[in-house]
């Protein structure tokens, strides 16, 4: 306590114990010990007006008085008091104004808060209170206004609020409260403002009742558990002005009757289950101002009648079903602002009307079926900053007319059918930052006035039909931080200016007819990731300056004529996942600096050049490496160095001069002929150190002899094996009953030192460690103290016929996959009706024990790894195998955790296994476990990649909070990312209390990541599919948080200031496929409501 404060205390002390002395009233007493209370350093200097040698407190700050020198109003905004609910002020019977709202005060609101019977207002919002409303607030008859939104409150709303018949606003938003709406809401007749959203506990229908509330102006239930229909009934609230009920459950069709809503003036409907038409007599209502319907399943034509809306300033429609064609009474909206149609079915041309709506700000005609030529009365927009109509079916030129939009920021064409050249004008817009042309019929020379557009970040021109030279003038790009001009025909050289472009993240110009060498002044962008000059005609050496590119993650310069050594300085580049300088004409020895690159995880390529000299010993040290290709050189020596790279899963040194054995390992046995072809002196099957017939005939008998020696021998110990199985105890005879009498076939998938009668005699229920819908785990120790798991499958129907050959080729699958973050399979065993899988053993469990069972803390750097390494499992399992594999069951219970924090994808692939087990909640494709299925399998019932990453994002989010999908501490039956969701998009606190506060506490610095990987979470758990980024993409954005934390930033052209759409803007254009996630929450959500 300050100095100030504790002088305070003590005279209240004095004051308390020898009132003699004091002429101060009671109320004046009452306050001080209240005051007294508070534990904010700060308090003493916000409260020095609190004079106790005052007769009364009438003139203390915050406090006024009656014309009889009662307190009649307190009210305390935004100090931080740290105290707890002031029971000492409740004898005030003249208290008419009680306020004290974002001051940190915590406890419950006490049952006698009924005895201020004067009580007018009562805010208590933005604090931490804590348990329920009493029902003693309906003694308040006096109460015009009660605010307790923004705590903790639990419990549902009183029925006994229907007895403050006088109440205009009732705000209770974000809370924890839970329960159906009261149908005593209805008595309010005198309400105007009803907010109870945030609150996902609360379920059930909107009330009938609430057409009794004919006062109502605001009704906001939104982010709630609000389900059923919208009521009918909702048309006789002829006074509302703005129904906010979106991210709701609601279903049915928007009812016509809503049109006798004759003063709304904002729908906000979006992120429900709404279906049907829109309806048409939304035309009636001349108020409109914002309609927002997105993520929804409307279907039909959007009405004509919505033309008589001439006050609509914001229509959102995306992410619907909607057909049709633009109708031409839309052209009456005049003051439109924002006009969003993202994916939906329209089809037609954009109408030229859309010229005349000079005040439109954004256009988002992107995922439609537009076809014919953009109108060249888009350039009367003068407002436009944002113009997106990517993905459609638009031909034609872009018209030079767009470059009239002098506010634009933002443009994406990209993936249609354009012609002709880029304007030159339109890099005279001084505000452009994002400009793309992806995938079109473009063609000419890029203009040299592309220097003038110095607000350039992203430029992508890539696929299309580009010629000429690069011009120089794109050095004066400062900003640029993506430039992609790939699958083009450009020639001549690279230009030297590119070095000024130093704020370059990626510089993709592959596929063209690039000539000269690599410019040295590349060297200066030191922040580049990505550096693809692939598929050219480049000549000369690769620069040794590229070793100061310490940033660099890939670097692609294959298909070219580049000649000389590799440069030694390349092993700078610490970070580099991928390598590929093949096919060209490179020469020398492999610098053994290579070697160092331990981060090189996805490829390395250095084939078809004219390398020589031996594989470097220090290859060995690339143990993520799972590509790797020197095939076609000159390279001599052995093999061997390759022998210890673990996470290999394909090799191609084929044509060489390589010689001696083939490494004794697993990987090189499987390998095929052809990735050693052309190595004369190579053995790859056989070594003879003679070429004699008689030699060659010994060997063949010996081999003969051993094999009939193995029949035998494999005969005698499967007769054991079963003679073994027929005499377990009880429990093996219960676990191996199904087909035990059958010849196991046990196929392993490494080097093993143990039999199948090591492992079946240990699996008793006794070491059993876990069950799951797949089937039962048991932690096995073999006779040479090796420890492994063993996952027994729940057991095939009798009736259904064996399927040994089906089972074999599926596990022979998983048996193949070799990842660093994917736990081992050992080998398999069945016998017709038993089925075996073996694994290592990981030692530290799952991600969900460590998280929830608190046996280890996990610090922000163990969770990290944990992430990312569980990312690049999965990107494996979608991007590098051959067919994708669909994991379908990812969730914290599968992922193991190592002794280091690595982490290990366990269970994928299992689902097709065990869909015929018959094990409850198993569907014929298992769709993944509760709380972690992705939205879309409740309607299409189909799993695919990106129901991986949905299950991902849901880990993402249990990793930051702490919390699991469906934890009690969240509000009755909600799931983790709706919550989430509502506490970003309402911003009812500072997202940092969304972390797990422990977490918090001790890694507080990491807060900035960890706000960086929310992001990415929320990307992954999009409802749409579509939206959702690959798990390739997922890697890269937690690869580059950890680089650096300001990569995720709000998109210049979307400012709170211009942004009157409630919604969390996480875009996926092309425009942000570039691994950004991009989330924006605009500031009106908060004057808008709930």
């Amino acid at each position: 306590m300050s100095s100030n404060a504790l002088t305070l205390f003590i005279l209240f002390l004095n004051i308390s114990l020898f009132p003699t002395i004091s002429a101060l009233n009671q109320e004046g007493l009452s306050l001080l010990a209240w005051f007294s209370t508070f534990n904010s350093s700060n308090s003493a200097i916000a409260f020095s007006s609190w004079d106790p040698t005052h007769k009364t407190p009438c003139r203390w700050d915050y406090i006024t008085c009656s014309k009889q020198g009662l307190v009649s109003q307190i009210i305390i905004t935004s100090i931080d008091l740290r105290s707890g609910f002031p029971t000492q002020l409740l004898s005030f019977d003249k208290l008419t104004t009680l306020v004290i709202s974002n001051a940190n005060i915590t406890g419950e609101i006490p049952s006698s808060v009924g005895n201020l019977s004067s009580l007018v207002t009562l805010d208590l919002s933005f604090n931490t209170l804590s348990g329920t409303i009493p029902d003693e607030i309906g003694k308040l008859s006096k109460l015009q206004w009660l605010l307790l939104n923004s705590n903790a409150l639990q419990g549902g709303i009183p029925t006994t609020i229907g007895n403050c018949s006088k109440l205009q606003q009732l705000a209770l938003f974000d809370n924890q409260l839970s329960g159906m709406i009261p149908g005593e809401i209805g008595q309010l007749s005198a309400l105007e403002v009803l907010r109870a959203g945030g609150n996902q506990g609360i379920h059930g229908e909107i009330p009938m009742q609430i057409s009794n509330c004919k006062a109502l102006i605001l009704l906001g239930l939104a982010d709630t558990g609000i389900s059923g229909e919208i009521p009918p009934s909702i048309g006789e609230l002829t006074n509302l002005k703005t129904l906010s009920v979106y991210t709701a459950h609601l279903t049915g069709h928007i009812p016509p009757e809503i049109h006798n809503c004759s003063s709304l003036e904002n729908l906000f409907l979006y992120e429900n289950q709404l279906s049907g038409n829109i309806p048409s007599e939304l035309g009636s209502m001349q108020s409109l101002k914002r309609v927002l319907l997105w993520q929804n399943n409307l279907t039909g034509t959007i009405t004509e009648g919505l033309g008589n809306c001439t006050n609509l300033k914001v229509i959102d429609f995306s992410f619907n079903s909607l057909v049709g064609q633009l109708p031409l009474t839309l052209s009456s909206l005049l003051s439109l602002e924002e006009f969003l149609l993202s994916d939906n079915n329209i089809s037609g041309e954009i109408p030229s009307y859309i010229g005349n709506f000079s005040r439109l700000k954004q256009l988002e005609l992107d995922n439609n079926k537009f076809s014919g030529e953009i109108p060249l009365v888009m350039g009367q927009l003068k407002e436009l900053t944002l113009f997106f109509a990517w993905q459609n079916q638009l031909y034609g030129s872009i018209p030079t007319e767009l470059s009239n939009c002098e506010k634009l920021e933002a443009v994406d064409l990209s993936h249609n059918f354009l012609t002709g050249s880029i304007p030159n004008s339109l890099f005279h817009l001084e505000n452009l930052t994002q400009l793309l042309l992806i995938s079109n019929k473009l063609s000419g020379q890029i203009p040299p006035d592309i220097g003038s557009c110095t607000s350039l970040i992203r430029l992508r021109l890539g696929s299309n039909n580009l010629t000429g030279k690069i011009p120089p003038e794109i050095g004066l790009l400062g900003s640029l931080r993506f430039l992609e001009l790939s699958n083009n025909q450009l020639n001549g050289d690279i230009p030297y200016e590119i070095g000024n472009c130093d704020n370059l993240e990626m510089l993709d110009f592959h596929s063209n007819n690039l000539q000269g060498i690599i410019p040295s002044s590349l060297q200066f962008l030191v922040d580049l990731n990505v550096l693809d000059l692939s598929a050219n005609r480049i000549t000369g050496r690769i620069p040794e300056s590229l070793g100061n590119l310490t940033s660099l993650n890939k670097l692609i310069l294959s298909g070219n004529n580049i000649t000389g050594l590799i440069p030694r300085s390349l092993g700078f580049c610490k970070d580099l996942q991928l390598l590929d300088i093949s096919n060209n004409r490179i020469t020398g020895s492999i610098p053994g600096e290579i070697g160092y690159l331990q981060g090189l995880d996805i490829l390395l390529n250095l084939s078809w050049n004219s390398l020589t000299g031996f594989i470097p010993e220090t290859f060995s040290n690339l143990s993520k490496l799972s590509n790797m290709d020197l095939s076609h050189n000159m390279l001599t020596g052995t093999l061997k160095v390759l022998s210890s790279l673990d996470n290999l899963v394909s090799l191609n040194v084929s044509y060489n001069k390589f010689s001696g054995s083939l490494p004794d390992t697993k990987f090189f046995q499987d390998l095929p002929d052809a990735a050693f072809a052309g190595n004369p002196d190579l053995c790859i099957n056989k070594c003879y150190t003679s070429g004699h017939n008689k030699s060659i005939k010994s060997v063949r008998n010996i081999i003969v002899y051993i094999f009939l020696g193995v029949i035998i021998t494999s005969g005698f110990v499967t007769l054991g094996v079963i003679l073994a199985l027929k005499t377990q105890g009880a429990t093996l005879h219960r676990n191996f009953d199904e087909g035990g009498d059958m010849e196991w076939a046990f196929t392993p998938f490494q080097k093993i030192n143990f039999s199948i009668n090591d492992i079946v005699t240990k699996l008793s229920d006794s070491n059993i460690v876990g069950k799951g819908c797949s089937g039962v785990v048991y932690r096995v120790e073999t006779p040479t103290r090796q420890v492994i798991a063993v996952k027994k499958l729940w057991p095939i129907k009798n009736e259904e016929p064996p399927e040994r050959d089906l089972f074999s080729a599926e596990v022979q699958t998983l048996g193949s996959i070799r990842h660093k973050n994917i736990v081992r399979l050992l080998g398999c065993c069945d016998n017709g009706r038993t089925r075996l899988l073996l694994f290592d053993y990981i030692c530290n469990g799952s991600l969900h024990a460590l998280l929830h069972e608190k046996r280890l803390f996990l610090d922000w750097d163990a969770r990290y790894k944990i992430i990312l390494g569980v990312a690049q499992g999965i990107e494996y399992l979608h991007h590098d195998c051959i067919p994708p594999i669909v994991h379908r069951d990812i969730k914290a219970n599968n992922i193991l955790v190592g002794p280091q924090f690595e982490a290990f994808l366990a269970d994928f692939g299992l689902a097709k296994l065990v869909s015929s087990s018959g094990c409850s909640g198993v569907t014929d494709i298992v769709a993944g476990s509760y709380g972690y299925i992705a939205p879309e399998y409740g309607y299409s019932l189909r799993i695919t990649e990106k129901s991986d990453v949905y299950s991902y994002g849901v880990v993402l989010l249990e990793v930051l909070t702490g919390m699991e999908p469906t934890d009690n501490r969240i509000s009755e039956g909600a799931h983790i990312v709706t919550w989430i969701s509502s506490e970003i998009r309402e911003q009812k606190r500072e997202f940092i209390s969304i972390l797990d506060q422990q977490l918090i506490l001790q890694c507080g610095t990491r807060t900035p990541e960890m706000l960086q990987v929310l992001g990415v979470a929320l990307l992954c758990v999009n409802r749409s599919p579509a939206e959702r980024p690959t798990m390739k993409d997922v890697t890269a954005m937690l690869k580059e948080i950890k680089q650096e934390n300001d990569d995720i930033q709000k998109p210049n052209f979307l400012h709170k200031d211009i942004v009157t759409n409630p919604k969390v803007a996480v875009h996926c254009s092309s425009f942000s496929r570039s691994c950004e996630p991009l989330i924006e929450i605009p500031s009106s959500s908060y004057q808008i409501g709930n």
